[in-house]
C-alpha cells in the first residue's frame, strides 16, 4: 500500500506500537534542540540521569529567549548551559547567533531525520522533511538519553497545494488561513502533510513559516516534502550533501484531505487574542496602531525583512509609530547590513534589535497601553506582550510594513506600489564556526558545571496517593495558555531554574490570589479547566509549578497536546469530564475525594469524583498504560530513578 511522507517517516522510527490513529506508539529520535528558557531545565533533568554524555546522534543548546541580562540570573544560566553542552556533546548556540528554529534548520537539519525540541515551535524543522515535534524538557532530556519519545498516533491530513501566491501575499497568510479553518485546536493529534504543484512556488523558508505555525492549530507536526527546493536551500547553506529526495509514494493516502489554492488567497490578520481569531485584514482596516514589529520563529526569512526594506525606501515611518526590526541570525543581519537593505529600514526610521526572540516571548518592546500592535510573530495570548490588556494582531511581513507607513491597519494591496522583487542569493555566509562544537571524546577533559544561584535543584514530587481530597483552587475557561498558567516576561522568565521562585507566579494572569490562596492552604488540590487547556508553549513549568503549590489533578474538557503530557510527567493527574456540560456542576472552592485513585486509572477509563454535597460525578483519562503507571509515580523522575534501582 502506497505511503504518505509522514507515514514513512514514522515507520522508519517506530520502536514499538501500532501506526493506528489513536494509539500509543514509540518513536526512535536523532536529534534535539532546547532554547535557554525551557533548556536549564532539561540539562538538570539530564544531570539527574547521570548520563556521560548525549546519545543522539545530534543535539542543540541555544541562547536565543532569556537575553535581557537586567542582573545576573540570565547571564548565569548562559553560562550554566555552556558548560552543561560542553560537558554532555550537545553543540552551543550563544546568545546572538539567532532564533534557535531558523539557525537548527540552516546548521543541522536534515530530510527524513526526527527533531524533538523543548520549544513547541519546533515543529517548523517540517519545512525540511523531518518529522519535528515539540515536547516537554523532560522528554526531550530522555531523547538525549537514547530513550524513545511517546506519543499518540496522530491521523494524517494531506493538504494539496496548488497556484502561485498572487503580489502581497506571503506564507504567513497560507497558515493565517489554515487558522481561520481549523482555529487552536483542529490539529490536536494530527499531523498537516503539505503535497502538489503549488508547493514549486513557495520556498524552502516559505514553508518555515507554515510549518512554525501549525502549532497554533494544535498540529502534533507539519511535513513538506524534501525536494528541489529544500536542495537549493541547502546548497545555500553549503550543505547540499545533506539532501535526500523524500516524498509521498504515488496513490498515497490519507486520513483527511484539504485543499488551498494560493492564487485565491488575501492577506489574512489574527486578531486579537488568539492565533484562530483570524479575518481578511480588509475587515479590519483603517484602525490606527501603535507599533509593528517585524521577526520571529514565525517569519525568519531572509525576504521577511528585504521586501520590508524595499517597501520603506525613500519614505519614512510616522513618529508616533514604532517599526521593530528583529533579526532572526547573525547571518541574516550580516545578509542586510550587506545587501543594504538594513540601512534602508534604519534610515526610513526603524528601531533595531538584537537577534532573538525578544518581544514575541514578552522580553521587551512591549506595546503602550490601550494601542495595537502588528506582528509577525506566531502567537498572541492575552498579556504575552508583557503589556496587560493588550492588543496584538498576526500578519506578514507585508501587512505590518504597509500599516507602519500609515499609521493604521492596512492591505499592503491598497498601496500606491509595485510589491518589491526578491530572489534568494545562491550561497550565505556559514554559521556553524559561531558555535561551539561538542569536543572530542578521545581527548576529553572533565567539565565542571557553572551553577550560579539562581539554579536550585528539581523538587522531589511523591508518588499518587490511594486517595486525593482538596479544594478546586481555580476554575478556568476555555483556551487557557501556559503563558496564561505560568506567565513568561522579563521578571519572570529570568527564574526558570528556580522552581520555588517562579511559582509565585502561577496563574497570575487569571488569577492574582492564587499562590496565596496555595500557600495558605499547604495540601492537595485541583485545578477545573475549559476547551483546549494548556494551548500554547511547552513550558513544563508551567505543569511543574502548580505541582510544587499542590495540584494533583486537572479536571478539564479537553487538553493540548504537549501540556497534558507535561502535567502526567510530573505527577498530576490530567482527566476530562465526559460531557461538556458537567463543566457547570463544579464551582471553585468545592471540596473534591477520589478515593482509591491509581486502582481506578489502572482499571479502566473512568474515575468516581466525589463531591462535598455526597454526589458522584464520572470523568474519563485516556492515558495509556504507560502514561497511567508514570503518574502513578509521582512523574517521569520518579519512574525512572525506580527503574535504575532494579537494574
Amino acid at each position: 500500500m502506497a505511503k504518505n511522507l509522514t507515514h514513512q517517516l514514522i515507520e522508519q522510527h517506530l520502536v514499538s506500537g501500532k501506526m493506528n490513529p489513536g494509539e500509543a506508539v514509540q518513536l526512535k529520535i536523532d536529534q534535539t534542540l532546547c532554547q535557554d528558557a525551557t533548556g536549564t531545565m532539561v540539562m538538570l533533568e539530564f544531570e539527574a540521569l547521570g548520563l556521560p554524555r548525549v546519545k543522539t546522534e545530534l543535539s542543540a543548546q541555544y541562547v536565543d529567549h532569556n537575553m535581557i541580562q537586567a542582573d545576573f540570573k540570565n547571564a548565569d544560566d548562559h553560562l550554566f548551559l555552556r558548560s552543561a553542552s560542553r560537558k554532555w556533546g550537545v553543540w552551543f548556540s550563544r546568545p546572538g547567533n539567532g532564533i534557535s528554529h531558523a539557525v537548527h534548520m540552516a546548521c543541522f537539519g536534515i530530510p527524513g531525520k526526527t527533531l524533538l525540541g523543548s520549544d513547541s515551535h519546533t515543529c517548523a524543522g517540517g519545512a525540511m522533511g523531518m518529522l519535528a515535534m515539540g515536547a516537554g524538557g523532560l522528554q526531550v532530556a530522555l531523547a538525549m538519553a537514547g530513550l524513545p519519545f511517546s506519543l499518540v498516533m496522530p491521523e494524517v491530513i494531506g493538504v494539496e497545494v496548488t497556484g502561485k501566491l498572487p503580489p502581497w501575499v506571503s506564507a504567513k497568510d497560507v497558515i493565517l488561513e489554515m487558522l481561520r479553518r481549523y482555529d487552536v485546536k483542529g490539529g490536536v493529534n494530527k499531523v498537516f502533510e503539505y503535497y502538489g504543484p503549488g508547493l514549486d512556488n513557495l520556498t524552502a523558508m516559505d514553508r518555515h513559516v507554515i510549518a512554525n505555525m501549525g502549532q497554533e492549530m494544535g498540529a502534533t507536526a507539519s511535513v513538506f516534502p524534501a525536494d528541489g527546493n529544500l536542495r537549493a536551500f541547502l546548497k545555500q547553506q553549503g550543505r547540499e550533501d545533506d539532501f535526500v529526495e523524500l516524498k509521498a509514494e504515488e496513490g498515497a493516502g490519507y486520513d483527511h484531505h484539504e485543499k488551498i489554492d494560493l492564487s485565491k488567497l488575501e492577506p489574512m490578520i489574527a486578531c486579537p487574542s488568539s492565533p484562530g481569531n483570524v479575518v481578511t485584514v480588509r475587515e479590519v482596516a483603517g484602525k490606527p496602531i501603535y507599533q509593528s514589529y517585524i521577526g520571529s520563529s514565525a517569519n525568519p526569512g531572509l525576504r521577511d525583512f528585504v521586501i520590508p526594506a524595499q517597501m520603506v525606501d525613500g519614505k519614512s515611518i510616522p513618529e508616533e509609530i514604532s517599526l521593530d526590526i528583529n533579526p532572526t541570525s547573525r547571518q541574516l543581519l550580516e545578509e542586510i547590513s550587506r545587501s543594504g537593505d538594513l540601512n534602508r529600514l534604519l534610515q526610513a526610521g526603524a528601531r533595531l534589535h538584537q537577534t532573538g526572540c525578544n518581544g514575541c516571548i514578552g522580553m521587551g518592546q512591549a506595546p503602550a497601553s490601550g494601542r495595537i500592535s502588528l506582528r509577525t510573530v506566531p502567537r498572541n495570548f492575552p498579556g504575552r506582550s508583557g503589556t496587560q490588556e493588550d492588543q496584538v494582531y498576526l500578519c506578514s511581513p507585508e501587512t505590518a510594513t504597509a500599516s507602519a507607513l500609515a499609521g493604521k491597519i492596512t492591505d499592503p494591496r491598497d498601496m500606491d506600489m509595485d510589491y518589491p522583487e526578491f530572489t534568494e542569493p545562491e550561497t550565505l555566509n556559514d554559521m556553524r564556526p559561531l558555535l561551539l562544537a561538542p569536543q572530542d571524546t578521545s581527548n576529553e577533559i572533565p567539565v565542571e558545571l557553572e551553577k550560579g544561584p539562581n539554579i536550585q535543584p528539581l523538587p522531589d514530587f511523591e508518588p499518587l496517593p490511594k486517595e486525593l481530597s482538596g479544594p478546586i483552587l481555580l476554575k478556568t475557561g476555555d483556551n487557557v495558555s501556559t503563558d496564561e498558567i505560568l506567565p513568561a516576561g522579563t521578571d519572570i522568565l529570568p527564574l526558570r531554574s528556580n522552581i520555588p521562585a517562579i511559582s509565585h507566579y502561577t496563574f497570575s494572569r487569571i488569577d492574582e490570589t492564587f499562590y496565596q490562596r496555595a500557600m495558605k492552604h499547604k495540601g492537595d488540590c485541583f485545578v477545573i479547566g475549559g476547551d483546549n487547556y494548556g494551548q500554547g508553549s511547552s513550558r513544563e513549568h508551567a505543569a511543574i509549578a502548580p505541582r510544587y503549590l499542590g495540584v494533583r489533578a486537572v479536571i478539564a474538557v479537553s487538553m493540548a497536546r504537549i501540556h497534558r503530557r507535561n502535567l502526567i510527567n510530573f505527577g498530576v493527574v490530567p482527566l476530562l469530564f465526559q460531557k461538556p456540560s458537567d463543566l457547570a456542576r463544579l464551582n471553585q472552592e468545592d471540596m473534591l475525594a477520589l478515593q482509591d485513585l491509581p486502582a481506578q486509572l489502572q482499571n479502566g477509563r473512568e474515575v468516581q469524583v466525589q463531591l462535598a454535597d455526597v454526589k458522584t460525578l464520572t470523568v474519563t483519562h485516556n492515558m495509556s498504560d504507560e502514561e497511567v503507571a508514570t503518574v502513578i509515580a509521582g512523574g517521569l523522575i520518579n519512574e525512572v530513578r525506580t527503574a535504575k534501582l532494579k537494574e
